[in-house]
């Protein structure tokens, strides 16, 4: 029975190869590479000279204000964006939902920017916020508001970020909300109709709670994706003004490959993900106490 199953399970290991291997080179070795030279002084215009320090990159790493500073701009990063893009995300869905003419456009529409390459999005977007001559400064000061710095503020250029963010990957959980709001039975609808709820209470007490799976994914994968932000910082404020918008990982790709200090980053790399796995393993305990 044993090499009558390992026969069986063969072809399933032969298809489930490349994807190891790919996963093997990709990621468990980088990954062991990482933790091995974040104990080490690696430095990258001199490989052969590399030697153990022990945790004095770790410790350095809780001295680095800026390391700190990308810390908390990433996580009130994390805290804004969220709410604001699963709720724009789930408004759009709703607004699309009903059969109406011209959903089709609507719907490429909204999806996007989703397919556009964030370095073209961040130009765009840099463009439209330009402190003198942009379109977006214009405008305001048509309806009397005066020129807003926008990137150009420490205290404005995180949340431009996480507003650009948010447009831009809106469309993506839109159609994942669309798909979950097509999943709830119409009888439940018609039920409550006939029971005398409105909208209001429909969307409360149906739309919301049958969408909950749908909104857990969600959250999961936006909160994933915003922990990796990189792109808008380096292409539209440079992690400036003050550091304001240096994230996590822009600084590690900074000093590990702008400063060459390969064993410094890979401490940080570490402690990274570090965090990122223990506010995971909370945000899956308390989904599941949910339920």
């Amino acid at each position: 029975m044993k090499k009558l199953n390992s026969s069986m399970n063969l072809p399933a290991y032969l298809f489930l190869s490349p994807a190891l291997v790919l996963m093997g080179l990709f990621l468990i070795i980088p990954a062991l590479m990482a933790i091995y030279y974040a104990f080490t002084d690696y430095y990258l215009l001199t490989p052969d000279n590399k030697q153990f320090v022990g945790l004095d990159n770790f410790i350095e790493i809780f001295k680095d204000p800026i390391f700190l500073q990308s810390l908390k701009n990433i996580v009130l990063f994390v805290v804004c964006v969220i709410p604001i893009q699963i709720g724009a995300a789930l408004g759009l869905a709703l607004l699309i939902n009903k059969n109406r003419k011209g959903n089709i456009f609507f719907k490429i529409a909204y999806f996007a920017p989703v397919v556009l390459s964030l370095v073209v999005i961040s130009v765009l977007w840099l463009y439209l916020l330009n402190p003198s001559e942009g379109l977006i400064n214009v405008l305001l000061e048509k309806v009397g508001i005066d020129a807003q710095p926008f990137l150009s503020s420490p205290k404005q250029a995180l949340y431009t970020i996480v507003f650009v963010s948010a447009w831009q990957g809106a469309g993506y959980q839109m159609l994942i909300f669309l798909a979950g709001l097509q999943n709830i039975p119409a009888s439940v609808y018609e039920a409550s109709k006939i029971d005398g709820a409105n909208k209001w209470q429909n969307f409360i007490h149906i739309t919301l709670p049958l969408l909950r799976p749908t909104t857990l994914l969600i959250m999961i994968t936006t909160f994933i994706a915003a922990f990796k932000l990189i792109i808008q910082p380096m292409v539209m404020t440079q992690g400036g003004p003050m550091n304001s918008t240096m994230t996590p990982v822009y600084y590690i790709y900074q000093s590990g490959f702008s400063d060459r200090l390969i064993g410094y980053s890979s401490a940080m790399t570490v402690v990274f993900g570090i965090v990122i796995g223990l506010v995971t393993i909370v945000q899956n305990k308390l989904s599941k106490e949910d339920d």
